[in-house]
């Protein structure tokens, strides 16, 4: 059968690979951050507490999903002390606990942990702890990203092959189907069809394998673990992949048929008579595949996920019908053979449903942004929202691209109203020679000289408006599909980022916990005596609203520590009236603590602290203390 030129194969190639570049380039374009963030931990980072917990707890920004060693702790020797599965505190999802050994000696602990965010994106971290007093440990803070491993980088790069299959197969089956039934028959597009099922589905299975290790952190050749593989396939992501290979099997069984139909020439007749029972299936078959991403990704957490999802399934849809089809279309307009004509209808009808399908993009796209993004600054300040401007832009591009083809469409229908769009590239026509010889003046042949034969050299007529339309539409394509392939790039990659608002709300996290985690207040005294004066440091442990400890430690005319008979410490908050609050300070022989002073209002609260030195010499003074706001 013969098919287009080398010359009209090469956008295609072009296009194809420059595809296969994105991806590769973009796969390794930069991890993903952390889609949940840890908002407290009990014991907090860097604590030092008096005896050892009996549990290690930890709370996150939203629900997690736990494995065997998402929490480990290691002592300051590097041993395991973590006891017992890892499960939810309470049964509340976005907590994770661990039990303790008993007796643990004093020292620095490192408490490891890993987890999957409920966007499907493992998160992990690590931060210390001392018991009695700090010391020296040898256990390391894991400081790797948990998506810089090679099994993370091959799960990134097979996502986006499964989302270039899923616009392959739906786009392409709905140009087919949807716009031009009678071209099921042609070999380019059937391929095309089986090209975006296969990479679909391979692309699923290998996802479905390498899930365990991207989860845990553990290399490649875990996906021989079946006890892994078995954690996999029970959880939500592993659920999701499942139920997306069952319907591909559903959707091939029903392409092999078509592909018999149409081995027998029948199959364009067929598509044509399809009621809408068929299209119904074909219809429920897209929307199913959709789901199995909107369930498992940025749509199944955050705000208003019973809207976010539906909203995620059109977007996909949409634009898997807009980039398949219009890629569809390339391949008719570049790969057809030469005798294949094309209606002009049908490329009107795609026109119009890519016109479509730019408004679904358009309306669910604006909502995605919001619900993502949250704000016009985090478009400049955030990686999510600098990608989704260049997203942005690339769309506007394509719109621009589309916008000429329709103009050269336009001017082709006009040209051809009655005419036929012709798949192959206009081959010039040759125009045969034609021979002319003379004969004798006499009418007579004896002794009649030869006239001179007249050969004209082959003309190649001045190509028509019609040609130069098709050749234009096909270059206004080809540019419309090569910009949509970066879209698509864009879009994965985008799915694999933190959106904006939870990398302020971690941002926000990480600097309230980079804040001391003490309030250290120094008060002098002075009570009017030789040597009667001095300072008082008083440390509030977390200086936050909530159960504080304070300690209070003496010192005299010449730095050094000293004890005093009493102290006595009152806080006010005059702005609300509340207080005194007495803090109860004990004698803990040679400084004075409380563990149970609770602060209820975060602001500026008024210390006035009474302090004796002798049996008759005391003195009040008044200083005032910032108490933050509790972190949760």
């Amino acid at each position: 059968m013969p098919t287009a030129t080398r010359r009209a194969r090469t956008p295609l190639t072009a296009l194809l690979l420059l595809g296969a570049v994105l991806a590769l380039l973009l796969g390794g374009a930069g991890t993903a951050s952390a889609h949940a963030t840890l908002n407290r931990s009990d014991p907090t980072d860097s604590a030092v507490v008096k005896t050892a917990p009996k549990q290690i707890t930890l709370t996150f920004s939203e629900a997690v999903t736990l494995s065997d060693g998402s929490l480990r702790v290691l002592s300051p020797k590097n041993l395991r002390v973590d006891r017992g599965p890892v499960g939810h505190a309470a049964g509340k999802a976005d907590t994770a606990r661990v039990t303790l050994a008993g007796k643990l000696p004093e020292g620095t602990y490192t408490v490891a942990w890993r987890a999957v965010s409920s966007d499907s994106h493992p998160i992990s971290g690590a931060f210390t702890f001392s018991i009695g007093q700090p010391s020296a440990t040898s256990a390391a803070l894991p400081t790797d990203s948990p998506e810089d491993t090679a099994a993370s980088r091959l799960y990134g790069f097979f996502r986006y092959v499964a989302y270039g299959g899923l616009a392959l197969f739906i786009g392409g089956a709905v140009f087919t189907l949807g716009c031009w039934p009678a071209g099921a028959g042609l070999r380019p597009l059937r391929r095309l069809l089986l090209s975006g099922w296969t990479a679909l589905f391979a692309s699923t299975v290998v996802l479905l394998l390498l899930r365990g290790p991207y989860e845990t952190g553990r290399g490649v050749t875990a996906v021989f673990d079946p006890s892994l593989l078995g954690s996999t396939v029970v959880g939500r992501t592993g659920v999701a992949l499942g139920m997306r290979l069952l319907l591909l099997a559903v959707a091939g069984i029903l392409f092999a048929r078509f592909t018999r139909f149409a081995r027998f020439a029948r199959f364009a007749r067929f598509a044509t008579r399809l009621g809408a029972g068929a299209r119904a299936v074909g219809a429920l078959l897209a929307v199913g595949l959709a789901l199995t991403w909107a369930t498992a990704e940025h749509a199944s957490a955050g705000l208003q996920v019973p809207l976010a999802i539906p909203v995620a399934v059109l977007h996909l849809l949409a634009m898997a019908v807009w980039l398949g089809g219009l890629l569809a279309l390339l391949v008719v307009l570049f790969r057809a053979p030469a005798d294949e004509v094309i209606p002009v209808e049908a490329v009107t009808r795609f026109s119009r449903l890519a016109v479509a399908t730019v408004v679904v993009l358009a309306a669910t796209g604006v909502y995605q942004s919001w619900r993502q993004v949250g704000s016009f600054a985090a478009l400049s300040t955030t990686e999510y929202g600098r990608l989704l401007t260049l997203k942005i832009a690339a769309v506007v591009l394509v719109l621009t691209a589309a916008a000429f083809s329709r103009q050269w469409l336009d001017r082709l229908t006009g040209e051809q109203s009655t005419e036929t769009l012709s798949a192959a590239a206009s081959q010039p026509v040759r125009v045969a020679q034609t021979v002319g010889a003379g004969t004798s003046s006499g009418g007579g042949t004896a002794g009649a000289a030869e006239a001179p034969v007249s050969r004209g050299l082959p003309d190649t007529p001045e190509p028509s408006a019609s040609d130069t339309h098709r050749r234009a539409l096909r270059r206004s394509v080809a540019v419309d599909a090569v910009l949509g392939v970066v879209v698509l790039a864009i879009t994965t990659l985008l799915t694999g980022t933190q959106p904006s608002r939870a990398a302020i709300a971690n941002a926000a996290a990480v600097a309230a916990a980079q804040q001391p985690t003490a309030r250290v207040v120094m008060v002098p005294f002075d009570v009017g005596t030789p040597n009667g004066h001095g300072t008082v440091q008083l440390t509030f442990a977390p200086g936050r609203v909530g159960d504080n400890t304070v300690e209070a430690v003496a010192y005299g005319p010449d730095k050094g520590f000293v004890t005093v008979p009493e102290l006595r410490l009152t806080l006010t908050q005059r702005a609300q009236r509340i207080g005194p609050l007495d803090a109860k300070l004990v004698d803990r022989k040679g400084y004075w603590a409380t563990d149970r002073l609770r602060l209820p209002l975060a602001g500026t609260w008024t210390l006035r602290l009474t302090v004796r030195v002798t049996d008759v010499d005391q003195v009040t003074v008044t200083k005032d203390v910032t108490i933050r706001p509790s972190p949760g």
